[in-house]
């Protein structure tokens, strides 16, 4: 029989995807989705507003991930049409593993190996941006946040997989 230990130890073989990258320009620009970056090791993402100003050293934020298995939920508790990833913020939408699952654990991400620091908590601004109720909306769905231990490409498409 099985440990509540080794029940919450997220399986090595279990492996998702990044179906799409987002970067942030200014505070309240809008984010643009591209193809690829290069994450930057206890930094951030080379084309996020983080990665390019140093904020995120040192930063539990230095990369944030989101659930794409969880767009369509967000979607429904708003009662909105569906989700644009890009207005949520969130830099990487990822599909196949269970984001929850991995608080603590190191993930292999392309090139590129984070840690995951927590839940990502949803901001005011989702009142704006998904409409009345997208704040509640996204309680519980907001994604999480990581550090980044290792350097490396990150491309639409590549692997996420627990290290």
């Amino acid at each position: 029989m099985k440990t509540m230990r080794d029940l919450m130890t997220p399986p090595a073989h279990i492996q998702g995807r990044v179906e799409t990258i987002i970067v942030r320009g200014a505070p309240r620009d809008r984010a643009r989705r591209i193809d690829q970056t290069t994450a930057l090791a206890g930094i951030g993402l080379s084309d996020d507003r983080l990665g390019q100003r140093g904020e995120a050293e040192l930063s539990t934020r230095q990369v944030t991930l989101i659930q794409q298995e969880h767009l369509p939920l967000i979607a429904a508790f708003a009662r909105s049409g569906l989700i644009d990833p890009v207005d949520l913020r969130r830099n990487l939408v990822i599909s196949g593993i269970n984001l929850l699952t991995l608080k603590n654990a190191k993930v292999r991400v392309g090139e590129a190996l984070i840690e995951i620091v927590g839940p990502c908590a949803p901001c005011s601004r989702m009142e704006e941006v998904i409409g009345p109720g997208g704040y509640t909306a996204m309680r519980g769905h907001g994604g999480m946040t990581a550090r980044i231990v290792e350097g490396g490409a990150i491309r639409v498409g590549d692997a996420v997989s627990v290290s």
